[in-house]
Order: C-alpha cells, then structure tokens, then sequence
C-alpha cells in the first residue's frame, strides 16, 4: 500500500505510478451513498503519447471498484485519447465522489518495456562509477564508450583532433560548474596554470557561464579535477543527463532583485546537485575536499540539504539513498535553469527548461517567482519531430513554496520525460505533447497545491 493516495480519481490518471504498474484501486464513499460497488476493467492512456512523432501509445489496464454507474465509467475511460488526462466532472462524478479515500495496491506489469542501452548503463554504473573507476587506471590513451557517457556527468568529454589522420589523438576537456557565472580570483589563477600546463593553454568560455580547459590528457585529469575540488569548485553536473550549469543575468547591478537573481541561481544548482560518493571516490580517493564548493556557503541560510530530501509523500523522492531526487537512472536528459529579473532578458530566459523571474513587493522584498518551463534551442538536422521551443508560463510560486515546485517540475520531467527516443528527451518535448495545463496538472500533482496565475510584472 502506498502511502501517497491520491485524493480524486483525476489525480489517480495523473499519477506517475498509473503509468508504470497495473493498480487495484477501492474507493470506499461516504455511509450516506446508497450507489452500489461494481468492479470494471478499463484502459487508460497515458501521458507517454507523443503522437507528434511516432504512435508509441501505451496502455495500462487498471481495475477499479467504484461507486458510480458503470455506464459513466466506460464512456468517460474507453478508446483513444490524445490527452493523457481525463477531467472527472466530464463523466458525472459529483466532487464528494471525487474526494473519496483511495487505496492502491501496486502489481508489476506483465511486461517490462525494455531499456535503452544508455539508461541501463546508467543503472548499472553504481550511481556514476563503473566501468569509469577501472577504465582510467589502463594503460590506453582514451576510456572505453560506456566510461565515455559515465565521465561526462563528471564534468569531462572525451575528443581527438579529427584533422590528424590514422591513430586518433586522444585528449579531454573539462567543464566548471559556475553557478551565476562567478569565477573567484583564486579559482581563475587556478585554472590559468592547470590550462598553462596540462591543457593546451586556453581557457574557453561558454554560453552557459562556465569555462572550459581542453587538451588535457588522461593521465592527468586526476590532478586536474582533483585540484579544482580541492580549491572549492567542481565539475559535477557541467555535463550528463543532470541539471547543468544554473545562469542569472551578468549585469552588475546592487539592487535587491539582482541580489535575489544571484543567491536563487546558487540555492538551485545546490538543490540539484548529484549526491553521488563517485566524485571524490574516483578522484580524490574517498577523501573529502579540501574546501567546500565557495556557493554552499553563501546559501547557507535556505538550508538547502534538508529541502532536497524533504518528502511530501508524493513521489517526488525516490527509495534511493544515494540520489533521492535523481534515482540511479538520474534524468531523461540534460536539464537548464535560469534566473533573472523583470525587464532583463540578457540570458535568453525563454530557452531554459525552467526559467525564473524574481518578483517582489512595493517593499524591494522577495515575494516568490515567476516560473516558466519547456524551453530549449536544439534541434536535429532534417528531423522534424525536434525542434526550437520557447518557454510557456507555468504560473507564480511563493519564495517558501519555491524548492519544493523545483522538485516537483524536476520529477515531472524525471518520471515522465522521453527514455526511449533520445532526440526528443528534454522537457520541451513533454510540456509541447501536454500542453502547459496538463503539464501543471502534472507538477501540481507532485506538489500537492495549486500553481497560482502569472504575476504581471513591469
């Protein structure tokens, strides 16, 4: 028995389990009801439909007592839907119906779908370590494919020069984290030396605020990530199927948004950060770092460790110890933020996953913010199923309910997001096959609240 229960049967069809397992659901209505209780088998569609690039429909059957004419049930719950949600007033239910107390008793499928070959590396790979710990201590210039994928949730990808013919020239480059794109004096001496001496003597900086060493070999990426870890940064989530870098606005200006702008932009990439112990297993020999990462410090206050594990019940967190909100499979795909304030569009808010507004009152006080979700610019060459999306409103979140909808839209995309078709895996793709009303329903779900409207903002 589970001990999320979702209170309507709306919030049952939303529900990520409806999709993974056959459930047997009772619904006990009050004494008053005289309806009888009837048990029907039904198909439900689920939020897996993408019929805007191929017919990959699945269907769950799921068997229900409840007490309401049978009739309802099989015209509301039968044949083919392009909404993975199904609206309970459409079918008669009354809403005391609707806020009945319900049980679910989970039974595994009968048939599994079969895994891709990447998301069953990445479950094997004992949360990011293997085959990467055994494969950077051969005597081989490069890592094999599967350490390739697993290093680059470390920070690092594996290139050659593709104008030298024959033996390929193996060499690697190395991303930062740099939440808001802060680069301390100490850290940037740093990385001028590794990139003097074991890079091949640039640093580059990229889109997303963060700079990158190349040319490094791989006997001495170890000396090279250990070092930058030892100084208080890291590489952890530059890369992979993970929240990546989170930007905020660069101009340099005092006023109390832009303060807010900075310190949310630190409270998320701390949030999502991976907790896995690979990091400093592989590269520091299970040892601490030297330092801490200089931007936990300056978010201190939010206490942002015990909001990660925080558990509403609602599916948000994972039965897994090492990573609560990533799981051992981590994420559909790579996942962006970004935070600003009203009026300053310089990091091209409308293309992250989730992009943040900071809103607040007459007062110069943070009030919350305005978020919205399933952006992104990529798109693959003569593939029309992908495509360049701009951000839709989710709507506004109060500053002490802001973690928490993170987590929630996080999980959406977690549990739900494209596994099976790669190209099409980010989040935009979700919220385009929802739709934005469907897709809230979707975090409200996991939230437990109502999103309120868009605030408008000057």
């Amino acid at each position: 028995t589970l001990d999320q229960k979702p209170q309507n049967l709306f919030e049952l069809c939303t529900c990520r389990r409806a999709r993974q397992y056959h459930l047997q659901i009772k619904a006990f209505e009050d004494e008053e009801s005289q309806a009888t209780s009837t048990t029907h088998l039904f198909t439900i569609n689920t939020i897996r439909q993408r019929p805007f690039f191929v017919d990959t429909n699945i269907h769950h059957s799921v068997k229900m007592k409840y007490q309401i004419p049978s009739t309802l049930l099989a015209v509301a719950l039968s044949g083919s839907s392009t909404s993975a949600f199904i609206n309970p007033s459409s079918f008669g239910i009354s809403q005391q119906q609707r806020s009945s107390s319900l049980s679910m008793v989970l039974e595994k499928p009968k048939k599994e779908k079969k895994l891709s070959k990447l998301e069953i590396l990445k479950t094997k790979s004992d949360h990011l370590t293997n085959p990467l710990k055994e494969q950077l201590v051969t005597e081989e210039i490069s890592v094999n494919k599967d350490a390739m994928q697993i290093l680059k949730y470390h920070g690092s990808y594996m290139q050659s020069n593709r104008e030298l013919k024959g033996k390929k020239d193996f060499q690697f480059m190395l991303r930062l984290k740099q939440p808001a794109g802060e680069l301390p004096a100490d850290l940037y001496r740093l990385l001028d030396d590794l990139s003097a001496t074991m890079g091949q003597g640039d640093l580059r900086a990229t889109t997303r605020q963060c700079f990158q060493i190349h040319g490094i070999l791989k006997g001495n990426l170890k000396t090279v990530i250990s070092s930058i870890m030892n100084i208080g940064s890291s590489t952890v989530g530059a890369c992979g199927d993970v929240s990546r870098n989170v930007m905020t606005t660069p101009a340099p200006f005092k006023t109390a948004e832009y303060k807010y702008a900075n310190e949310w932009s630190k409270v998320f990439a701390q949030l999502f950060r991976p907790m896995t112990p690979a990091f400093s297993e592989i590269w520091l020999d299970g040892e601490k770092a030297a330092s801490v990462e200089y931007w936990s410090k300056q978010v201190e206050e939010y206490d942002v460790d015990a909001n990660m594990v925080k558990d509403n019940g609602r599916g948000i967190i994972l039965p897994d110890s090492v990573e609560p909100l990533y799981g051992d499979r981590y994420l559909p795909r790579k996942f962006k933020i970004g935070v600003t304030v009203p009026g300053d569009n310089s990091i091209d808010i409308y293309t992250n996953d989730i992009g943040c507004v900071v809103v607040t009152n007459d007062k110069g006080e943070l009030e919350g913010f305005n978020v919205m979700v399933g952006g992104g610019m990529g798109r693959t060459h003569n593939k029309e199923s992908t495509f360049a999306r701009a951000a839709d409103h989710l709507g506004f979140v109060p500053k002490e309910d802001m973690m928490e909808v993170m987590k929630s839209i996080l999980a959406s995309q977690r549990d739900h997001g494209n596994r099976d078709v790669r190209a099409n895996a980010r989040m935009k793709y979700l919220v385009h096959t929802l739709g934005i009303d469907n897709f809230r329903t979707l975090v409200e779900s996991y939230y437990g609240k109502k999103i309120q409207p868009w605030k408008e903002i000057e």
